[in-house]
């Protein structure tokens, strides 16, 4: 073989190797925050955009997911993405709203009709809106994921309206919002640890408490509340977010894979949820708890007038409510 040739190959092989370790310094390691457990349906759809965006750039951008909160609380990984420490996440709407107020307007009672009505107010214009106030906070909101919908459960009588409410004990988180939807409904907001509610069932400290089937299941305060009210006061979605200054980063075809990775695992987390809920209560209804259909919700919605004039405020928000309230009808 001539030198000539030899150092050709050489010099090609030198060179393959050299684009090799460009390509990889080139590669972006991106750091995902995450609450929940990682068998928890919006988890697995963490897991599944994580997966679709290194599948799909090639390797480009490699996302990790840090469950159980690893990263830190909520409200510190939702302060880290202003230091860029935080490249993805997915948030609940409510604490967004501490951020940027017009998130508020996703925690309001009854504010969604049902968990289809929310579906297709995010996706879509307003879902829009809501992502475009979260950028200040240097945030973007690819999709929205569910955060189930909550429910009253009751140890002694059913709610099958608005008057049965009058005068029960109802637990609740301690958070203004509870607080005023329960009393504007008649009841008696009792804020108590989640720990303790159980024994408060069972006891007759309080008459009932309200969550998501799933919890409702889990928690197992089936065995003492033997009736579960499906009002769906509250539906308060979950945002999967990615770091403005990343999107800002990636070129137009990469935003598009970005996003619509975030829209399958949004899709892919609503069917692993209803999955998730169906299971719940199938156990439920199967350890003797009846189940209460709401069909008119009005009553209850009407109710909210006083818990709208108080936390409803300002022009934004109450342009947001007038917007969600106009879609679908």
């Amino acid at each position: 073989m001539s030198i000539a040739l030899r150092l050709g190959r050489t010099t090609a092989l030198a060179l393959t190797a050299a684009l090799g370790v460009a390509t990889m310094a080139d590669a972006r390691d991106l750091r995902g925050w995450n609450l929940h457990v990682p068998d928890y349906p919006g988890s697995i759809a963490m897991e599944e955009f994580a997966k679709a965006i290194g599948e799909k750039t090639e390797g480009r951008y490699n996302g990790s997911v840090f469950h159980n909160g690893q990263l830190g609380d909520q409200r510190f990984a939702i302060e880290q993405f202003a230091f860029d420490g935080i490249d993805f996440a997915v948030f609940s709407g409510g604490s967004l709203g501490d951020f940027a107020p017009a998130l508020n307007i996703v925690s309001m009672p009854y504010v969604f009709r049902s968990q289809e009505h929310m579906f297709e107010v995010l996706d879509g214009a307003v879902g829009e809106q809501l992502s475009t106030a979260l950028e200040p906070h240097n945030m973007v909101a690819l999709s929205w994921f569910t955060g189930g919908a909550r429910s009253f459960y009751t140890v002694n009588a059913p709610i099958n309206s608005v008057a049965d409410l009058k005068g029960m004990k109802i637990r609740v988180p301690d958070a203004d919002i509870f607080v005023a939807t329960i009393e504007a409904l008649g009841g008696n907001a009792t804020p108590l640890a989640f720990g303790e509610v159980y024994t408060s069932l069972q006891t007759g400290v309080i008459d009932g408490a309200e969550n998501n089937a799933p919890s409702f299941e889990s928690t197992r305060h089936y065995e003492v509340a033997k009736y579960y009210t499906l009002d769906e006061h509250l539906m308060v979605p979950e945002a999967l977010v990615v770091s403005k200054t990343l999107w800002d980063s990636l070129s137009a075809e990469d935003q598009d894979i970005f996003r619509e990775a975030a829209r399958e695992a949004a899709q892919s987390q609503r069917t692993l949820w209803a999955a998730r809920e169906a299971a719940s209560a199938g156990i439920l209804r199967g350890a003797g708890v009846q189940f209460i259909e709401v069909a008119d919700k009005q009553p209850f919605i009407d109710a909210m007038t006083p818990v709208y004039d108080r936390f409803v405020t300002t022009d934004e928000l109450r342009k947001l409510l007038a917007d969600i309230q106009a879609v679908g009808n």
